[in-house]
């Protein structure tokens, strides 16, 4: 995330970070940005920057940016806000895990309805029209019962 932060400043853009104390102590903050905001937790961290941002997007990454996207996705999923989440498919990073997610939905995991909530570009222009465009669905409940593979009698 440096070496983007760097490179939006380079270029005369503003960087928001948000860091818990914890990694702010292992001197992992970087404190050129525009604004740097340490708080106490990971969970405080995620709280903050759903609240400064306006769209959510995960360039290539490991576990923690799965973590935090799939969370903010989540949320948007049950109604929590109505922000675009993108994935920046840079090289086909995602292709396999996008190849999952239709398979969840195959299998009735998902609604069409939340796959289609998920926004995937292969170059930067083509995710930021998207997020420009994005509507967020009306339709926020995961599933009803009656929608369920499960008959009542297995359900205790």
């Amino acid at each position: 995330m440096g070496v983007v932060a760097n490179a939006v400043l380079e270029a005369g853009g503003e960087v928001v970070g948000v860091l818990p104390e914890t990694l702010a102590a292992k001197e992992l903050a970087h404190r050129s940005l525009t604004e740097l905001h340490i708080v106490g937790s990971m969970h405080e961290r995620k709280a903050l920057m759903a609240d400064l941002s306006d769209a959510f997007v995960a360039l290539p990454g490991g576990i923690g940016t799965m973590e935090e996207f799939f969370e903010v996705w989540t949320w948007g999923q049950l109604g929590y806000h109505k922000k675009p989440c993108g994935l920046y498919n840079a090289n086909g990073f995602y292709g396999r895990m996008l190849a999952f997610l239709d398979f969840m939905e195959d299998e009735e995991f998902m609604k069409k309805t939340h796959r289609e909530m998920l926004l995937i570009g292969d170059n930067p222009t083509q995710l930021l029209d998207q997020i420009e465009n994005y509507q967020a669905p009306t339709d926020h409940k995961w599933i009803t019962r009656a929608e369920t593979r499960c008959s009542d009698t297995l359900q205790g």
